[in-house]
């Protein structure tokens, strides 16, 4: 394992296989990113880490819909479907 920050260490994959139950151990502390041929191929995280990720990325994506819709609903010249228009018009309704 090589730390290339505080918080991130390459590992590639054959030492996985050998040391794994090590590497493991150390995703607490680092972001461990994963290499093939010195290649970065994925990168195992810490489960906590991955659902603040996930909870950062849904805010973000929250945040531009909604600037989206804001500005969607401000056009003047298109007209707006309800949901159920909009299921009709797919013949889904």
């Amino acid at each position: 394992m090589i730390t290339v920050k505080e918080e991130a260490a390459l590992v590639g994959v054959a030492e996985l296989r050998s040391k794994a139950a090590k590497i493991l151990k150390e995703i607490k502390k680092y972001k461990i990113i994963l290499t093939k041929r010195n290649k970065p191929i994925g990168v195992i995280i810490d489960y906590d880490e991955y659902e603040r990720m996930q909870s950062a990325l849904e805010e973000v994506e929250n945040f531009v819909l909604g600037k989206l819709a804001e500005e969607r609903r401000k056009r003047k010249d298109k007209k707006v479907l309800t949901l159920e228009e909009a299921e009709r018009k797919v013949g889904l309704g």
